[in-house]
């Protein structure tokens, strides 16, 4: 297969020369392109985002089932409720983050896709936990708030769904880390969920 190079500068390059708030821009942008929709058709393969969460959903149950008032019971029941209330389905990259961002001969690309189909607000989740790496800064009230309005104009959704979407997605990633027995980054992730969900409240 032959693909064109998107280039050999990452998203996250600009957080060190330019700071985390230029990165955040240029994702944005990106997220405004990807979420303007197409006149063609959604491809009949692409994965319904209900079916993405299936992992999670099973976890809650498992947790739930044991007696645990785990987050991930928590998250489960929030990713069920944006799930029956999406709105606007569209195609999703589906792992969007600043290490799957490029900047090259024409600009700034997008990467590796997963194919997701679902509400344009789930794209912008995964950059809350990125990049790896940097926990402190993805733990940043400030940072989370300022992603949250910023991801909000592009995709045209509250920053209370961005930040909601964010939640239900780092618990998802979570649940994929405890089902390989990485409880490090299972930690990492849950830790950063809940404090996207305090900056929730302000919202």
């Amino acid at each position: 297969m032959l693909l064109e190079h998107a280039g050999e500068r990452h998203l996250s390059d600009v957080i060190d020369r330019e700071g985390d708030e230029a990165a955040t821009l240029v994702a944005a942008e990106l997220l405004a392109i990807l979420a303007s929709g197409s006149d063609r058709p959604a491809p009949p393969e692409l994965q319904p985002l209900r079916a993405r969460f299936a992992d999670l959903f099973a976890k809650a149950k498992r947790d739930y089932a044991a007696g645990i008032a785990s987050p991930y019971v928590e998250a489960a029941g929030l990713a069920g409720r944006l799930l029956d209330s999406a709105a606007g389905e569209r195609p999703l990259h589906g792992d969007l983050h600043h290490d799957n961002i490029l900047s090259g001969a024409r600009g700034w690309l997008v990467i590796d896709p997963k194919g997701v189909l679902g509400d344009p607000a789930f794209d912008a989740a995964n950059l809350f936990y990125n990049p790896l790496g940097r926990t402190a800064l993805c733990l940043s009230p400030e940072r989370i708030a300022f992603m949250a309005e910023t991801f909000a104009r592009a995709v045209k959704r509250s920053p209370a769904a961005i930040l909601d979407h964010a939640v239900a997605y780092g618990c998802l990633s979570a649940a994929w880390h405890a089902g390989d027995g990485n409880t490090a980054d299972e930690e990492r992730e849950l830790s950063i969920a809940g404090a996207i969900r305090t900056v929730r409240l302000s919202f």
